[in-house]
């Protein structure tokens, strides 16, 4: 591709958002260039790599990056023992693995795929220049770019509510097959977890980002009552982080001039405002937009606001109630202090007291795409 190219569609991601977009778009006749401004696909590791087993249904191949399976949720508050939440099915993923499948996938449908390749500039007219200087010219442009997406700044549709996360891998001394989940008033915004991942595991926290500075303190202390328990090694193996989006939705869509924009995954806030669940919902964002960019070049007028609609209709009703559960236990805070663990038990998925009296059934379960089935996806 040379200086001044046109291109269909410009992808700005290849996360699991923006190579699922690449590729549906590309299968569905787009010309399409992908640009990442990480060196590879899923490095830096940024998530607890947690995935439901629904996400089979976009990611055929999900279990050539399966390390284990996942068959309950122990939630913990307080000193006392675990309260189990049954059936709560999955995978742990080794998510470079898991990202560098849907590359491969969006590469084989012919999709420009360049890592080391950050987007520099995004004019208002939706022109744009990527990696050492490339002027492309798109008819769409897809921002999958994250929690600060350029391409959502660009359309003045930021994400501004975000949690801070530390995580750390270490070494899992017994066999597990239980996402761990802890509770604690001293968390303030987040909540603190141990995933297993056969012979290893990941213990990490969020919190809001004016308690950042308490991470490290946090997550050492966690560590330690983990060592001393007998659960985990004291070798930290990695360190990670990043930001998480807990405002809700954003966007999605917009446009520079007459190029139309679509935000998907982290960078339209379809992360999970309670549990930071966001994979499943960037892969299914993605391969709409992909469609939806598609679509729109193939002259469907509503295209975008056809997908504006699936993305309210998918995820809004559940982000909303995730995003007023939070509120109201942030609200705790500034009104007594320190929550109380009745306040923590209506701020959590595995508790009626977070479904009481808002839930949206089907079939008689309650329903979350965002977070996964019967409400059931960690990420």
């Amino acid at each position: 591709m040379t200086a001044g190219a046109d291109i269909d569609v410009l992808v700005s991601g290849l996360g699991p958002a923006g190579a699922a977009a690449a590729a549906a778009a590309a299968e569905a006749g787009a010309r399409v260039l992908a640009v990442e401004r990480n060196a590879e696909p899923g490095l830096p590791v940024q998530c607890a790599e947690f995935v439901p087993t629904m996400v089979r249904a976009e990611v055929a191949t999900v279990g050539a990056s399966r390390i284990q399976g996942i068959d309950r949720m122990e939630t913990f508050l307080g000193d006392g023992d675990a309260d189990l939440t049954p059936n709560f099915m999955g995978y742990m993923i080794d998510r470079a693995q898991f990202d560098r499948q849907l590359v491969d996938r969006a590469r084989d449908a012919g999709v420009d795929c360049r890592f080391a390749t950050p987007l520099r500039t995004l004019s208002p007219t939706g022109a744009a220049t990527v990696g050492t200087g490339l002027a492309v010219h798109p008819r769409v442009v897809i921002g999958a770019d994250g929690p600060r997406s350029r391409v959502g700044a660009a359309i003045d549709c930021p994400n501004v509510d975000l949690v801070e996360t530390r995580q750390i891998t270490v070494d899992l001394l017994a066999p597990h097959t239980g996402t761990d989940i802890f509770l604690r008033p001293e968390i303030v915004g987040g909540y603190a977890w141990l995933f297993p991942k056969g012979g290893l595991c990941n213990i990490g926290l969020g919190v809001v980002p004016a308690e950042k500075h308490r991470l490290k303190p946090l997550l050492d202390t966690l560590h330690a009552e983990l060592v001393a328990a007998g659960r985990v090694g004291t070798t930290v193996h990695r360190h990670t982080g990043g930001l998480i989006p807990v405002g809700g939705i954003v966007g999605p869509v917009g446009a520079l001039g007459d190029v139309p924009v679509l935000l998907c995954g982290d960078a339209a806030g379809l992360t999970n405002p309670v549990t930071g669940a966001g994979i499943n919902a960037a892969v299914i964002s993605g391969r709409l937009a992909g469609q939806a960019a598609a679509a729109r070049i193939a002259g469907e007028a509503e295209a975008l606001d056809d997908y504006a609609e699936e993305i309210e209709d998918l995820f809004g009703p559940s982000l909303a109630l995730a995003r007023k559960r939070r509120s109201r236990l942030l609200h705790t805070y500034a009104r007594q202090g320190r929550p109380q663990e009745a306040d923590l038990r209506g701020g959590w998925i595995a508790y009626p007291e977070y479904w009481r009296d808002e839930s949206r059934t089907h079939g008689g379960s309650t329903v979350d795409p965002a977070i996964g089935s019967e409400a059931r996806e960690m990420a």
